[in-house]
């Protein structure tokens, strides 16, 4: 029964990374507060189905093992040496966003037509992790980011369902250094992510070589100028973001990204920094019906942004809201005993309908 449960959340899975015709989307950006906070925060997209997404506290001691391919367990075992919070996708290994007891920060991010893993080799398969359990085996091993890059070097990655496309990562310490892996034709490739921005494909540096087309964006409004003998003004504020993509692929969501990170003004502690995250990541929720041709919409779900957190790395606190409770939500690992606290597994809403309060007058 259990081998039948992974295999259909497998299925689940594969279908959010087969899926390039509809919203598996992701959009990450980061923010540093007047005090030196780090936060970094981000969405998760899926508009083909509910990904029952679950919050998961994992105690230190608590051992795992990797799926292989076919969906069974077989591959590499480990022990969480770092207790840690994480939010899962369909199955509460597959942990797509969470942070440690030592403030390492990890998440993943779609990345179809371009990575490529090493092939799964049956002799290895107790050094192999699969992808969408990278992030649980960095949380729970893991404290800076030199020693995530030590740690994916002595691993094989691989997919669990070879039909399925891959995923890229983000990795941010407390000190705010902050990694990307890709894995393209079997090759780790590392990037150090000073802009602090991630989305999909295609690879990293393409996406920061693709901000120079947009070298005549400034913030604020453009000044009136002469053509010929008529004069052009602003229609109102904010015309230097004139030209600023606004579809919801992948480059384009990182431009907008990219500019409203480097515009957004300095707030004073952590806790502001997060709340500015979420209300800059407002830009990026995704409507369920427009990646659906002929209003073909599979799921009766409220948004393809399913989840947006925000994780302040330095108070090693993870925030999250969700297409169901726009109310944020928070869990602060300082305040749990990771030596005594038992594994769980909670669905990140207990009930699936915006809340509404009634104004008594």
């Amino acid at each position: 029964m259990k081998r039948k449960m992974i295999l259909e959340a497998v299925g689940v899975l594969s279908a959010f990374i087969l899926s390039c015709g509809s919203a598996a989307a992701c959009t990450g950006i980061s923010l540093m507060a007047a005090d030196s906070s780090r936060v970094v925060a981000r969405t998760i997209e899926w508009g083909g189905s509910d990904l029952n997404s679950q919050y998961v506290i994992v105690p230190r001691g608590y051992v795992q093992q990797s799926y292989i391919p076919g969906g069974t367990v077989g591959g590499k075992t480990f022990a969480a040496r770092y207790g840690y919070v994480g939010l899962a996708v369909e199955q509460k290994e597959f942990v797509a966003e969470g942070l440690n007891e030592a403030g390492l920060s990890a998440g993943l991010f779609y990345f179809p037509g371009y990575g490529e893993y090493e092939a799964y080799a049956e002799a290895e398969k107790a050094e192999s992790v699969a992808d969408l359990q990278l992030v649980p085996y960095i949380l729970a091993t893991c404290a800076t980011v030199d020693e995530v890059k030590k740690a994916i070097e002595g691993i094989h990655v691989i997919a669990i369902d070879p039909r399925a496309s891959t995923v890229h990562w983000r990795f941010t310490e407390p000190s705010g250094r902050q990694i990307v892996l890709e894995i393209v034709g079997g090759k780790l490739n590392f990037y150090e992510n000073e802009l602090g921005v991630l989305t999909n494909s295609p690879g990293f540096e393409w996406q920061l070589t693709n901000l120079n087309n947009y070298v005549n964006l400034f913030p604020g409004s453009a000044p009136a100028q002469k053509l010929g003998n008529r004069e052009l003004k602003s229609f109102g504020a904010g015309s230097g973001f004139l030209g600023i993509p606004g579809d919801v692929t992948p480059p384009s969501r990182f431009v907008r990204a990219a500019f409203y990170q480097a515009t957004a003004p300095l707030q004073k502690t952590g806790e502001d920094a997060v709340l500015q995250g979420f209300q800059i990541l407002n830009n990026f929720d995704i409507p369920v019906g427009i990646e659906f041709a002929d209003g073909k919409i599979p799921a009766d779900i409220p948004s393809a942004t399913q989840w947006t957190s925000a994780t302040d790395v330095t108070h090693r606190v993870i925030y999250y809201r969700t297409m169901y409770d726009s109310a944020i939500r928070r869990i602060d690992l300082n305040k749990i005993d990771f030596s005594k606290i038992k594994y769980r597994a909670v669905p990140l809403d207990k009930v699936e309908r915006q809340p509404i309060a009634d104004i008594i007058l």
